[in-house]
């Protein structure tokens, strides 16, 4: 049996093409023990760094891409699972080390499955995919350390992004007040849709830092951005209050210093989607089905095709997506 799968392929010179093929079934992964039919996948920052071959992700080619995908088991050596179950995976370092949702079928270990939670389409858990997943995982670090609407204003950084639309959509509903930024001053009235209350320019917050302490301003944050934003944000959080820090897109470097920490006893807490337990996983899901509005996740949604995933890959690596894509791998 053949399927259609957007197949990487690296030349002799390094080149990284891709394209839409027909393959056959036993090219999948031998090891995995469940076999799904994909219906969705979406298209995060780190499938950008994949299909085009950046940042050392992929460990060997042919490779199929995608570090999400939702659809119905089409066969199972697992108990857990059986055919018909709708059920979606993020992490676990497929679309990097093991072909991922970028195709009509996808085989995985049964462990990285998730059980698409009651509520939830397959579409709506890839307008939410890695970036979603990873807002809910943040904002419930933060409400684990003591984070309360009545705190006051909550910031989010690269709001226009995935992971930043799903967290700004999330905290709206649960009646926090949220502060956006980002350094595209046309998304203004799509942020404020999602229910952000201000935005702030990218420049007010993207200076290396110069004080290690201003006013204390935020009451928690949820970071996508890292690098010298992430530094300012750190000398501007109210005492005992923490941010969530679940990207980079700023710079890997922290030019910050440990004053916020020791004289506001802020926290910094570090968000792993990756490698999260199936538990955790379970519980935030079920959060998103609760606690994300739906009209909300509609608003955030480009849908696509395969074709369509290589320029969308470029795209969001410069920053030029906004809200979510979903891939339909079978149109």
């Amino acid at each position: 049996m053949s399927f259609k799968a957007l197949l990487l392929e690296k030349g002799e010179d390094g080149t990284i093409s891709q394209s839409v093929q027909e393959i056959g079934e036993d090219r999948l992964p031998a090891a995995g023990d469940v076999t799904v039919a994909v219906e969705y996948s979406t298209v995060n920052y780190k499938d950008g760094l994949c299909l085009t071959g950046s940042g050392g992700l992929v460990g060997n080619y042919p490779h199929v891409a995608g570090i999400d995908f939702a659809g119905a088991v089409e066969a199972s050596q697992h108990q857990r699972f059986n055919p018909g179950d709708k059920v979606l995976l993020t992490g676990w370092r497929v679309g990097e080390l093991w072909w991922g949702g970028y195709a009509q079928k996808a085989r995985v270990k049964a462990d990285w499955l998730v059980p698409l939670p009651e509520g939830l389409t397959t579409r709506q858990a890839m307008a939410v995919g890695t970036a979603g997943f990873t807002a809910m995982l943040a904002i419930m670090a933060l409400e684990d350390h003591g984070l309360q609407p009545d705190w006051g204003e909550v910031l989010v950084t690269g709001a226009a992004g995935g992971v930043g639309s799903v967290a700004i959509a999330i905290l709206a509903k649960l009646g926090y007040q949220i502060a956006a930024v980002t350094g595209r001053p046309e998304a203004e009235a799509y942020l404020r849709e999602l229910g952000a209350s201000r935005i702030v320019p990218r420049e007010d917050l993207n200076q290396t830092i110069k004080r290690p302490l201003e006013a204390e301003t935020w009451a928690g944050c949820v970071d996508a951005v890292g690098g010298p934003m992430l530094a300012r944000v750190l000398g501007q959080m109210k005492y005992g209050c923490s941010v969530a820090a679940v990207g980079l897109a700023g710079g890997t470097q922290l030019p910050a210093t440990v004053i916020p920490f020791l004289l506001r006893g802020i926290s910094l807490l570090g968000i792993d989607s990756v490698m999260r337990p199936y538990e955790d996983r379970v519980r935030a899901w079920d959060r998103i089905a609760t606690d994300l509005p739906m009209e909300r996740l509609e608003a955030m949604i480009q849908p696509a095709t395969l074709a369509d995933v290589p320029e969308l890959g470029r795209a969001i690596l410069k920053g030029r997506i906004k809200g979510r894509v979903v891939v339909d791998v079978n149109a």
